[in-house]
């Protein structure tokens, strides 16, 4: 039995149907944020990931919120790189998209590991939100920008501020979800 194999049957099929789902609204809402957030970015000479990537990387910490699962910010950016990869839709950076999406749900999965949080309380869903989009950040800058290192400093600013954002907007969406019993309940740490 390979690890892939072992890793997957941590999980149930509800939890795969939910990675799955935030994966997907992943993707959607960066094909809608995107170019609106390009006004604005290109400007200041930005990646847009930077400045949106909250909105789209918080999906991957609802996923963790939602499961309640190690892992599941990894398979969350693993599918949404397959997904980029096989249809080309936004932000496809072709065969490098494994890197550039999968390795912010990494990020949140090995921050979560080190602090034993799993997005229980808000500031490991803030910190967690932050260091998503800085690695995403990091990654597309590897792959296509190569900014020098005030403007790589200044994108790493901006995707925190972004980072957190999402990661209060996720902290709330799960909050709002387990109100109405849709979330599992989790203790708050």
């Amino acid at each position: 039995m390979n690890l892939l194999t072992r890793a997957l049957r941590r999980f149930t099929v509800k939890d795969l149907i939910l990675i799955a789902a935030m994966a997907a609204l992943g993707i959607a809402v960066k094909a809608v944020v995107t170019p609106l957030i390009h006004v604005v970015s290109v400007p200041l000479l930005i990646p847009g990931g930077a400045l949106a990537g909250g909105l789209y990387m918080m999906w991957l910490l609802v996923a963790v919120g939602l499961t309640g699962k190690r892992g599941s910010a990894t398979l969350v950016g693993l599918v949404q790189a397959i997904l980029v990869t096989l249809t080309g839709v936004s932000s496809s950076h072709g065969l490098l998209s494994l890197l550039s999406y999968t390795l912010p749900g990494l990020a949140v999965d090995a921050s979560l590991l080190l602090v034993r949080h799993r997005i229980c309380c808000l500031p490991c869903t803030f910190v967690c939100g932050i260091l998503a989009n800085i690695s995403g950040t990091l990654a597309v800058n590897w792959i296509f920008f190569r900014l020098p290192l005030a403007p790589l400093l200044f994108s790493l600013l901006v995707a925190a501020f972004s980072g957190g954002l999402g990661g209060v907007l996720a902290w709330r969406l799960l909050q709002a979800l387990r109100r109405f019993n849709i979330a599992a309940q989790m203790e708050e740490g």
